[in-house]
């Protein structure tokens, strides 16, 4: 009974937690209630779990009393059949609560620093990746979370070279981190005559976004060059030097900025990816080093690994790291990302589950 005992304990601290979210000095701590009520929401889908699986084990004291009473023979049958069903039930319970004990990455609930690059196939890579920027802020703008761009760079047709944006809100980096890499498409590009099939890939990464005590940078180790801003956007954006370049000397790390028209905005939000690509490099280093212990299913070190296959003619999309193919590319590049999610997420926690046993 040690998982049962681990959920009740759970329990009992969730019930903790509630009676605190009712007290009016944590009412009125901000910082203490909201730092109590996302764990209380981290802890709640274990706690349904808990409710569940408690029911399940009296469920199952009850029926192994009646058959052990033997007084009717056609209860006793009854029951014994109930019990079968319950012991399967229960069986299947407890690989979904392993599951959901495993401990949460603390990057989950971060913002991210996104990017995407459109990489082999000429205009067509970069009408893809304008494709995946437009899917990507389309699922933001479904999930409630606030987009904002920091770096963005046109091919002039349509598509784009690169885009470096920001996503705020809930789980933004516990949805996203499994985008990153590859994304290959297949499909007819517009100018293509004879109908043949090309195929183009970009480039995604996803950064967590770290806060200034997570990252230390000495001053020293950077070079900060302005200059003029280039493409659209009004007389002051090309005649003023706003835009930003920072190098992080030690680490070769260039990172630009020049969608405001500010240069101290462009600064900031410049230092801002400079500081999460510094992050996720160390993440890298890390995620490397229990790579050499274990191959990981979806989230591996080298950025170069194709992960997902979009092909247009078969309205297809298939994520080559869990092997699963899903036959609606139509409502996924439109931003319908949930169903596949949801299965990136899993595998993560089956894999991580059969690593701990």
């Amino acid at each position: 009974m040690e998982l049962y005992d681990k959920l009740k304990s759970i329990k009992e601290k969730f019930d903790k937690i509630e009676e605190q979210l009712s007290k009016p000095d944590i009412i009125s701590n901000q910082s203490k209630y909201i730092a109590l009520g996302k764990e209380r929401r981290e802890l709640s889908e274990i706690v349904a779990a808990y409710k569940e699986y408690d029911q399940l084990i009296r469920n199952l004291t009850g029926n192994k009393e009646i058959i052990d009473a033997n007084e009717d023979k056609e209860l006793v049958e009854i029951a014994e059949n109930e019990l079968k069903e319950l012991k399967e039930k229960k069986l299947g319970m407890e690989e979904q609560i392993k599951i959901l004990l495993i401990p949460k990455d603390p990057d989950d609930d971060k913002n991210v620093i996104f990017e995407i690059r459109a990489g082999t196939g000429g205009d067509e890579a970069g009408l893809f990746a304008a494709d995946l920027y437009r899917m990507y802020t389309r699922y933001a703008e479904v999930r409630g979370w606030k987009t904002e761009v920091i770096d963005y760079s046109d091919t002039g047709i349509g598509g784009i070279k690169e885009v470096v944006f920001s996503l705020a809100g809930e789980s933004v980096y516990g949805d996203l981190k499994f985008e990153s890499g590859v994304h290959r498409v297949q499909r007819v590009p517009a100018t293509e005559g004879s109908g043949r099939v090309h195929t183009s890939a970009a480039s995604v990464v996803v950064l967590p976004e770290v806060e200034d005590v997570e990252v230390d940078i000495d001053p020293n180790d950077l070079r900060i060059d302005v200059y003029r801003s280039g493409g659209a956007g009004g007389q002051n954006v090309n005649k003023v030097e706003t835009a930003i370049r920072i190098t992080h000397l030690p680490t070769g790390l260039v990172v630009q900025c020049q969608d405001e028209r500010s240069q101290l905005k462009n600064k900031l939000k410049a230092m801002k990816v400079l500081k999460s690509r510094l992050y996720d490099k160390k993440l890298q280093e890390q995620t490397n080093e229990i790579a050499a212990q274990r191959k990981s299913i979806v989230r591996k070190g080298d950025r170069s690994d194709k992960i997902r296959t979009y092909n247009f003619p078969q309205n297809r999309v298939t994520d080559h790291r869990i092997g699963v193919t899903l036959y609606n590319l139509s409502e996924i590049i439109e931003g319908d990302l949930n169903d596949l999610v949801e299965k990136l997420k899993l595998a993560d926690r089956t894999e991580r589950l059969q690593a701990s046993v």
